[in-house]
């Protein structure tokens, strides 16, 4: 089999490598901190396991003979779980061919197959590049999209204690100034990560507070730059003028800036975060998503319907509440965290 058992056998080895390092007293970090994260995408992802594909396993535990209605039943449960009908539509012919095509009667054989299919959507995608792209030549300037009530500047906040974590020096600046609160929040969230904030007066130019921002970064030789946005997406010409502006006061300050647009989704909205992206898409360069509240949804098959539809890289996943709990996207591990109970 193919991706699937790939999958499997790896988390079971590094289950295995685990127990072993923990038998020895000194416990490598570096193990400790993937086990962390496996637990972490495991918990995450347990309203979705519990949802989909509990039903996926029950569907196949009660059939006796693949036909139309196996089908049918098969195509419902994927749209529940948000993977988006175009997307299941077309993922549904492609297993009936290899069924055809390959005689397939064992319903053991067949689950591994839906998984395996599942995911090829990700490795014909660009999904794999989840790595955040970094300026080497001055300061790294991420800007982030979204609208508002997405978990933005909390998710600015998270990415901020994850840099510190690396060894970076961060820099936030409150590029929001039209929504009441939110540089307070931001500011709040600097004091938690220990770092500086750059704000402007409310209603003033946002552009200005980014100019202000980055002059700084490039004076005190600051590594990243993260940059707050409004999210008004209700008046599309506005928000577009004010994001080409943005990107040409970055590009004037830093040659190629900004490395990153992530646009950040609520992952519990469903079908209308895949909307909020095309949106956006087609008014800014989006290189990456971030797609928050993962763990608050039976419906994770959302980042397959992000992948097939726009063509756009996840870089990081909400799995929590905590300061913790956004990871950096990891195939394997959401593979391993969505389908565990079948591996």
């Amino acid at each position: 089999m193919g991706l699937f058992n790939n999958i499997k056998n790896i988390f079971k080895k590094e289950n295995v490598e685990v127990k072993q390092i923990k038998s020895d007293k000194n416990v490598d970090e570096n193990v400790e901190k993937k086990e962390q994260e496996i637990k972490l995408y495991e918990k995450g992802l347990s309203k979705t396991r519990n949802g989909f594909v509990n039903k996926l396993i029950n569907l196949n535990n009660k059939t006796k003979k693949l036909t139309d209605d196996y089908f049918d039943e098969l195509e419902e449960i994927l749209i529940e779980a948000d993977i988006g009908v175009n997307t299941v539509l077309s993922f549904i012919d492609r297993l009936k061919n290899r069924v055809k095509s390959e005689h397939i009667e064992d319903l053991n054989y067949l689950q591994e197959v839906i998984v395996d299919e599942l995911f090829i959507i990700y490795v014909n995608n660009s999904i794999l590049t989840n790595k955040i792209k970094y300026n080497e030549s001055g300061p790294t300037v991420i800007l982030f999209v979204g609208v508002n009530g997405v978990g933005k500047t909390t998710t600015i906040g998270k990415i901020a204690s994850k840099l510190k974590g690396e060894g970076k020096s961060v820099l936030l600046v409150a590029g929001d100034t039209f929504r009441a609160g939110a540089t307070e929040q931001l500011a709040l969230w600097g004091k938690r990560v220990d770092s500086e904030v750059v704000v402007g007066r409310e209603n003033s130019d946002s552009s200005s507070v980014i100019y202000d921002g980055i002059t700084k970064a490039k004076n005190e030789n600051i590594d990243v730059v993260l940059v707050d946005t409004a999210g008004r997406l209700q008046n599309k010409v506005n928000l577009m003028k004010e994001l080409e502006k943005m990107n040409k006061v970055i590009g004037n300050l830093i040659p190629g800036g900004p490395s990153e647009t992530l646009l950040v989704i609520d992952a519990t909205t469903g079908q209308n975060g895949i909307s909020q992206a095309k949106h956006f898409k087609e008014i800014t360069n989006i290189t990456g998503i971030v797609l928050t509240k993962l763990d608050g949804t039976a419906k994770g098959g959302i980042v397959l319907a992000i992948t097939e539809e726009l063509d756009i890289p996840v870089k990081y996943i909400g799995l929590g509440e905590g300061i913790n709990d956004l990871e950096t996207f990891d195939i394997e591990k959401y593979i391993y965290g969505l389908f565990k109970d079948m591996m």
